[in-house]
C-alpha cells in the first residue's frame, strides 16, 4: 500500500470546481487520504499556488490532524480551532482557514494540496503560518503526498 491523497471533486491535473474558489462559495474541498506511514504522529496539509505573480502563495494551512484522521470534509469552518480539534493557520490572504483560488483574469494557475505525515504530536497552537511550520516540515516529515488541480478565470 502507498500513501495517497485525492480530492473527490477533481482528479490530478483537472480543473477545480468554481465552488471552491473566490468566484464561488470559497468552500474548502473534501480531501481524502489513505495508507500513511505507521510512524505518523499527525498530519499537516498545505495548499499553495506556485504560479502566483509574486511567488508561491499559501491558500490553506491546517494541522494537528491526528493519525486516525483520513479525511477533511467539504467546507471546513474558517476557525482557528475546529470542533474536531484541528488547528488552522494564517494563509497569505492573512486570514484563518481556507481561501480558494482567485488568479488574475485569463490565467490558469496550479493549486497543490500537499499532505505531510509528520513525527509531531498534534499539539501545536492555532494561527501558525507555513513559515512557522517549516522547521517541522523540513525535519519531521516522514512522507508527503500531493495532488495538483487547476483553476482559471476565463471571463473579462
Amino acid at each position: 500500500m502507498t500513501f495517497n491523497i485525492e480530492l473527490p471533486s477533481a482528479k490530478h491535473g483537472e480543473r477545480m470546481s468554481q465552488k471552491y474558489t473566490c468566484d464561488g462559495q470559497d468552500y474548502s474541498p473534501e480531501v481524502v487520504w489513505s495508507d500513511p506511514p505507521s510512524s505518523t504522529k499527525s498530519f499537516i496539509l498545505v495548499v499553495e499556488d506556485p504560479d502566483a505573480p509574486r511567488g508561491t502563495f499559501i491558500h490553506w494551512v491546517i494541522y494537528n490532524l491526528k493519525p486516525d484522521v483520513k479525511q477533511l470534509p467539504d467546507n471546513v469552518p474558517k476557525e482557528k480551532t475546529t470542533s474536531e480539534g484541528w488547528a488552522q493557520g494564517l494563509n497569505d490572504f492573512n486570514r484563518i482557514g481556507y481561501n480558494g483560488p482567485c488568479p488574475p483574469r485569463r490565467k490558469v494557475h496550479r493549486y497543490v494540496f500537499r499532505l505531510h505525515a509528520v513525527l509531531q504530536e498534534p499539539n501545536l497552537e492555532p494561527g501558525l503560518t507555513k513559515k512557522d511550520l517549516q522547521k517541522i516540515l523540513d525535519d519531521k516529515t516522514v512522507k508527503s503526498v500531493s495532488i495538483m488541480v487547476r483553476y482559471g478565470r476565463s471571463y473579462e
